[in-house]
């Protein structure tokens, strides 16, 4: 595993073209740069004949936020996670809700460094029971985030992803391989939807999801969030559903979260309860039995239910857990029907709730 002190480090994924210039093979974006260009992603440069890096060790910030922030809700509820991000992304999307971190294009604002071997002494030192690459996509620094993840393992800790999943395939494989829980963004569920508004494509998405759900070890939740008369019709909530109860199965959670306006869609409304309720209504129709609301209070929305004889076994406002019912074997104590997810010896509870607590790391 590579420390570099420089936050410029070698970057992997990229080759070069007859023409002189070098091909990022990390996403399908392709991006083909001429020396002291950068990709679109803002944080991989070519600098001579090789492509870098430019974020390696360095983090817009580091928190501790409750598992569900993620969210996830089927990974350890109720445990805390240590969370970080850098800047940049390689989506493009006009209602992006961190838009100050992902859309930043100064490096100075990434006061934070630490190595992944830091990270993951400071996690456990703070009870952390995971470690969580987030606030802007962790695909486009891969390369810290996979090594921050071998340390964490090396300490016991989990690994957490919080992506849109645009990634090519190769790339893909290493990254999930590395991960043990991933939260995914699928924004909508029509091409003209991604490319209008994220500039990017549905379909390696789809296929990202379909090799973590059936390709790999790593626990998988899905979060879409709903803009009022961009994504959220009715036909395409059930086209969506369908496809991933048929392709992802029936287990696998999905959130739907409420937009605010936002970066360049300030003057589209918030997203009304009533449309997340409704989406959710599609879901559980499809046959998903995992469906919550998110970004409102919603008890109902925030409950996890079993889904042999539907008793409530985690209760949630937001992001708080009120109530935890699980056996030690993470099953219904009702009907002994076990819960889809990863779930520790008993119930983890923890007393900061929705707060965010910021967490400076010191260098040794």
């Amino acid at each position: 595993m590579s420390e570099p002190l420089d936050s410029v480090t070698p970057a992997r994924w990229w080759h070069r073209l007859d023409d002189g210039r070098i091909q990022c093979d990390l996403c399908p974006r392709d991006c083909r740069l001429h020396e002291g260009q950068r990709g679109l992603c803002f944080v991989r440069a070519r600098q001579g004949d090789a492509m870098v890096l430019t974020t390696y060790g360095r983090s817009s910030g580091f928190c501790i936020d409750p598992i569900e922030k993620k969210p996830l809700n089927h990974f350890y509820p109720g445990s805390r996670v240590f969370s970080f991000g850098t800047a940049g992304c390689n989506l493009a999307c006009k209602f992006c809700q961190n838009w100050d971190i992902s859309k930043s294009r100064e490096m100075d604002r990434l006061m934070d460094q630490a190595s992944p071997r830091r990270i993951a002494e400071v996690a456990a030192e703070t009870g952390c029971r995971s470690v969580a690459f987030t606030y802007n996509d962790p695909v486009i620094f891969a390369e810290y985030a996979m090594d921050a993840a071998d340390a964490c393992h090396e300490r016991g800790l989990q690994t957490v992803a919080v992506t849109a999943g645009y990634l090519h395939e190769a790339p893909r494989r290493e990254f999930y391989a590395k991960m043990d829980a991933a939260n995914v963004d699928l924004k909508g569920f029509t091409d003209a939807f991604y490319f209008q508004h994220t500039g990017a494509h549905l379909q390696p998405v789809l296929d990202g999801l379909v090799h973590v759900r059936h390709d790999t070890a790593c626990w998988l939740e899905l979060t879409t969030l709903l803009i009022p008369g961009a994504n959220d019709s009715s036909a395409e909530l059930e086209a969506m559903t369908r496809w991933v109860h048929d392709e992802l199965g029936p287990d696998v959670p999905l959130h739907f979260t409420a937009f605010h306006p936002d970066y360049r869609m300030t003057d589209v409304p918030a997203t009304p309860p009533a449309t997340l309720q409704r989406a959710r209504r599609i879901a559980l129709d499809q046959g998903l039995r995992h469906v919550y609301t998110g970004n409102v209070h919603d008890l109902a929305g925030g409950t996890t239910a079993c889904p042999g004889c539907h008793a409530p076994l985690i209760e949630r406002d937001w992001h708080e857990v009120r109530a935890y019912r699980l056996d030690a074997q993470g099953a219904c104590p009702h009907c002994g029907t076990a819960l889809a997810g990863r779930f520790g010896a008993g119930p983890e509870v923890d007393p900061i709730g929705r707060r965010r607590i910021p967490v400076r790391i010191q260098p040794r």
